[in-house]
């Protein structure tokens, strides 16, 4: 592949995975929602990083420009080295932080106030597919957090988290493992958690 044809395929691949992003926003989030500035700032910055030396050149600077505007505009840093899946879905604009080395799967979700970072060493957290990080959650250093896992609002994450456990509390705990039966109190029904 040429470099007219690999330039192509990035922005085709960036503009998919925007496309997928976008998905999970309502109609009028650009005139709403300050955090599909963010995300769009993010991809555009992802996909110059790919571009050809020449035009690496001509869009490097705007792209850092762009993603400046966009952090001060949103208070939302998406560092262009994070490696972020398509479908992000980020609540509120407000105070998120993820660190550069940071890897967040496909349809993740993020609240206000989330911080996903470093802890004394440059190793930080890996987050699979379809986990919900609720507002204040704070997940930190080189852990895992499974596919379709939640972090309660307010967490702090410091150990991995499997696939499909509800994690809350500082530091953050199981509510109850997947799989297991539980039984409401009032009414005596039991329930599967998923």
């Amino acid at each position: 592949m040429d470099d007219r044809e690999s330039h192509l395929a990035t922005w085709g691949g960036a503009r998919e995975r925007f496309r997928r992003d976008r998905a999970r926003y309502p109609r009028d989030a650009w005139l709403t929602r300050r955090s599909l500035w963010a995300i769009a700032a993010y991809r555009f910055a992802q996909a110059t990083t790919e571009h050809p030396p020449g035009l690496r050149t001509l869009t490097r600077p705007l792209s850092a420009a762009l993603t400046l505007l966009a952090r001060v505009a949103t208070n939302i840093e998406l560092p262009t080295a994070a490696e972020i899946g398509p479908g992000l879905r980020i609540g509120h604009a407000g105070p998120i932080v993820v660190a550069g080395t940071a890897r967040i799967g496909a349809h993740c979700s993020m609240g206000v106030g989330v911080v996903i970072g470093t802890r004394g060493t440059q190793e930080a957290p890996t987050i699979g597919d379809g986990v919900k990080l609720g507002a204040y959650a704070v997940v930190l250093g080189p852990v895992t957090v499974g596919d379709g896992a939640s972090v309660g609002a307010m967490s702090l994450v410091l150990r991995d988290v499997p696939a499909g456990v509800t994690v809350a509390g500082n530091p953050a705990r199981p509510l109850h493992p997947a799989g297991e039966r539980i039984t409401c109190s009032d009414s005596g029904r039991s329930i599967q958690t998923a």
